[in-house]
């Protein structure tokens, strides 16, 4: 069994690289993430002239072609220095190419994609209400009704990633009460974030300052048929894929920054001394390093397996649930021995250790919690459904 890249992916992981140390390096990312609030479309159009937002999407769109491998080894090389600033390519990948590509019309494809490809077009996922988290069937209130030309939709979301400067929003709404299963009933819309009754609010967070998170509010907003995704009804079974592709993007972002941990951390035991020794003769600090490999490693197979097997139009579920669990804890563990390490410095702003520390905090528990992906794998190798 071969877990190489193939020689025309490594080509493409180190031209990635290359462009991240010209245009974003470390030093950059800092910098950029101290401006709360203020989203980096500067980068964001660095990116799409770069061609990355032409990843995953198909080369008769506009795209520049490439599977679900490809995006992983993407969102990895921009996560090492950007950390969950990345999260501005992933967002568009799984909530606009993927999803329209995935299950949109013919025409929603021509439509869309190419702008989403140029980088002309953000899309944002509004799917998580103020109540309910990762419970989002159980307590789904935002509704949809039908009137002539389209539907009109009322509600409220939360943690809908960059929706401030979306073009639209892809958003789950109830459209039928009348269901035997709470899993039925939804419909997914294309929702333009200019429409009549639609407003959004960031919410101030821990990290990813720059990048926005938001809540949305729905009054009486209107949206025509040809922004229905996908069937009426039937959007819990069509969201599945695309929720996975997010697990993997976020594993790989994940990843990304357990890359940039070690990398930060080996610097630091090479360059400093102390009680006469460089650190890195401590063995309990070589202990710290291990580990970080051992997790780095670890996440790199699953988060691969995972990539592949949905390339391949495999049912991933478990994986993705795996690799998201994997690599999330792995980065936060390592990035929190990193500050360990940094001792007294590791708590300065200035750093980057806790800038890692606190973007890849967020990937615990968003957009799905650990302990409920680890309900979902229980329940996917047999066990009774726990809650």
């Amino acid at each position: 069994m071969d877990f190489a890249l193939t020689p025309e992916q490594e080509d493409f992981r180190r031209m990635v690289r290359d462009w991240v140390e010209k245009e974003c390096p470390k030093d950059v990312a800092l910098e950029l993430e101290r401006q709360e609030f203020q989203y980096p479309h500067e980068l964001f159009k660095k990116m799409a002239d770069a061609g990355f937002h032409g990843i995953g999407v198909a080369e008769e769109y506009g795209g520049a072609g490439g599977t679900e491998v490809d995006q992983v080894i993407l969102i990895r090389e921009l996560a090492r220095s950007l950390a969950g600033q990345a999260w501005i390519w992933g967002i568009n990948a799984f909530a606009g190419s993927k999803s329209v590509g995935y299950y949109g019309t013919p025409e929603q494809k021509e439509r869309f994609l190419p702008e989403i490809a140029a980088g002309t077009k953000k899309f944002a996922i509004a799917v998580t209400e103020p109540a309910g988290g990762t419970d989002l069937l159980g307590v789904l209130k935002t509704s949809a009704r039908r009137v002539e030309g389209g539907w009109v939709i009322n509600g409220q979301k939360i943690w809908s990633t960059q929706a401030h400067v979306a073009d639209y929003l892809l958003l789950l709404a109830r459209s039928d009460k009348n269901v035997a299963k709470k899993t039925q009933g939804t419909t997914l819309f294309l929702v333009p974030t200019n429409s009549k009754g639609l407003e959004t609010r960031q919410i101030p967070k821990l990290g990813m300052k720059n990048v926005g998170s938001c809540e949305v509010f729905l009054d009486d907003v209107f949206v025509p048929d040809d922004l229905v995704l996908g069937e009426p009804g039937q959007a819990w079974y069509m969201l599945l894929k695309t929720l996975n592709n997010e697990r993997i993007i976020m594993a790989s972002l994940a990843l990304g920054i357990l890359d940039g941990v070690i990398e930060e951390a080996l610097r630091y035991l090479h360059e400093r001394e102390a009680f006469g020794k460089p650190l890195g003769q401590f063995q309990v600090l070589q202990h710290y390093i291990a580990d970080m490999i051992i997790a780095q490693k670890s996440a790199e197979l699953i988060v691969h397996n995972a990539a592949w097997k949905q390339s391949q139009g495999m049912d991933c579920g478990l994986e993705a649930n795996i690799a998201k669990v994997v690599a999330s804890e792995g980065a936060v563990t390592a990035a929190d021995r990193g500050i360990q390490i940094f001792g007294g410095m590791g708590y300065s702003l200035e750093t980057q250790m806790q800038r890692y520390w606190r973007d890849a905090r967020l990937y615990r528990i968003g957009p799905i919690a650990n302990e409920m992906a680890r309900n979902s794998i229980a329940e996917m190798v047999g066990l009774p459904r726990s809650f």
